[in-house]
């Protein structure tokens, strides 16, 4: 990727929107199931619960846990369809950045309280099982992109600290503001 100094802050600029709406979607994802189940579900930067403290119907609770990835793969498809029909640079961080945080959520987040790890042992298939298969789709957006783009090994790496770096002020503004 041959890219100007003013582009390459734009990117990483661009990271911190990129997050913030990220979790937000992330989070739209477990709400919708949620609410389209019948549940009045409560909405914040990181959590989603339902209004009652409990689901009308249990097995609410697999659907609601897979929303949340699910709607992470689908903006990461997005961005991926975006990329390849216009090849622009713009649109991957919004790819990227999908990856990094189901990763940084599950490696240091604590694998068993993620939705990936919730999910996979109410369907009785191994914690680490939808977690391995959700990175791995990440993973290969990821590769494709950058094939496409012709980001290399370096260049991603500068990504996934501005990434981490995003994330953490993501989950510093959840911890400070309770929103």
């Amino acid at each position: 990727m041959t890219v100007d100094r003013k582009t390459l802050v734009r990117l990483y600029l661009l990271f911190i929107p990129v997050a913030y709406f990220s979790y937000l979607f992330h989070e739209f994802g477990h709400w919708i199931v949620g609410e389209i189940f019948g549940n009045d579900m409560i909405y914040s930067l990181n959590y989603v619960w339902p209004k009652e403290g409990r689901y009308i119907n249990e097995g609410h609770n697999l659907f609601v846990s897979i929303g949340g990835p699910a709607f992470t793969i689908l903006l990461a498809l997005t961005a991926l369809a975006i990329v390849e029909k216009y090849s622009t640079i713009y649109s991957y961080p919004l790819l990227f950045f999908q990856f990094v945080m189901r990763f940084f959520s599950l490696v240091f987040g604590g694998f068993s309280k993620q939705d990936e790890a919730r999910a996979s042992l109410m369907m009785g298939i191994g914690i680490y099982t939808i977690g391995i298969i959700v990175l791995l789709i990440l993973f290969l957006f990821i590769v494709r992109a950058s094939y496409k783009l012709k980001i290399d090994l370096r260049q991603n790496g500068y990504f996934f600290t501005v990434s981490i770096l995003s994330q953490l002020l993501v989950i510093l503004t959840y911890e400070i503001t309770g929103l």
